[in-house]
C-alpha cells in the first residue's frame, strides 16, 4: 500500500532532478570546449576584456570599477538574503506542529506520510542552504577583486605587486561569477521542488518546462557568436 501511494514520487521526482543534471552536464561540456557558443563563455571573455581595460587606464576608470563591483555585490547579497530567509521559513515550518504542514489527501497525488512531507521540506532547506553558501563565497571573491583591481600596474621594488597580475584578478572574478551561477542554478532547481508539496506531477511538468527556457538563455545563436568572435579578434590585434 505504501508503494502504491509513493510510486509517483519515486519515479517522477528523480526524473525531474536527472533532466536538469544531464542538461547542466552538457552545458558544462559546451562551455569547456565551445565557450563562445554560450552566454556563460561570452560573458567570461567580456569580463576578462573589462578587467584588462580597467587596469590599463586605472587612473580614469577606478571609480567605474568600484561602482560595477558594488552593483555585482548588491545582486549577490539580495539573492543570499532571499535564500537564508527561505531557509529560516522552512526551518520554522519543519519545527512547527501546525496543520498547514499536512497536504490535503484528496487533492494531492503521491505520498502524504509524515516521512515524505519531512523529506520535501528538508530537501528544499538543503538546496536553499547550499545556494546561500555559493552566494556568500561569490561575495567574498568579488570583494577581493574590488580591492585588487585598483592596484597600480607600475614597476615597483615590492615583489608582492608582481603577484597581483591581471590574470590573477580575472581568475578571482571568474570564481566569483561561477559561484554566483551555481547559486542561481540551485535556486532555480528549488522552484520545481517547491511544487513537490502539492505532488510529484507538478515537479515533473515544471522541470520539463524550465529546460527549453534555460537552453534559450544559455545558448547563443550563430550570428551573435560570429559577431562577438570578430570583436575579440580585433581586441587581440590591438
Amino acid at each position: 500500500m505504501e508503494w502504491r501511494e509513493s510510486y509517483l514520487d519515486a519515479v517522477l521526482v528523480p526524473l525531474s532532478l536527472l533532466l536538469p543534471i544531464l542538461y547542466h552536464g552538457w552545458l558544462w561540456h559546451k562551455v569547456r570546449f565551445q565557450p563562445h557558443g554560450t552566454t556563460i563563455g561570452i560573458n567570461s571573455s567580456g569580463r576578462r576584456l573589462w578587467v584588462l581595460a580597467i587596469m590599463k587606464d586605472n587612473d580614469k576608470k577606478s571609480v567605474l570599477a568600484v561602482q560595477t563591483m558594488r552593483n555585482a555585490i548588491m545582486g549577490s547579497t539580495l539573492m543570499a538574503t532571499t535564500s537564508i530567509l527561505l531557509c529560516s521559513g522552512l526551518a520554522a515550518v519543519i519545527s512547527s506542529t501546525y496543520s498547514i504542514k499536512k497536504p490535503l489527501n484528496d487533492t494531492v497525488f503521491g505520498a502524504h506520510g509524515e516521512f515524505m512531507l519531512s523529506l520535501k521540506y528538508v530537501t528544499l532547506l538543503l538546496i536553499f542552504l547550499f545556494s546561500f553558501i555559493c552566494y556568500s563565497l561569490s561575495i567574498r571573491f568579488i570583494n577581493q577583486v574590488n580591492f585588487l583591481i585598483n592596484t597600480p600596474c607600475t614597476a615597483s621594488a615590492d615583489a608582492s605587486l608582481h603577484l597581483v597580475t591581471p590574470d590573477y584578478i580575472c581568475d578571482l572574478l571568474e570564481k566569483s561569477f561561477a559561484l554566483n551561477t551555481v547559486g542561481n542554478r540551485l535556486f532555480y532547481a528549488a522552484l520545481p521542488l517547491l511544487l513537490w508539496i502539492f505532488g510529484p506531477v507538478l515537479v515533473f511538468l515544471c522541470s520539463v518546462t524550465m529546460l527549453p527556457i534555460l537552453y534559450h538563455l544559455d545558448i547563443v545563436s550563430g550570428e551573435n557568436k560570429r559577431g562577438f568572435g570578430s570583436k575579440v579578434e580585433k581586441m587581440d590585434e590591438v
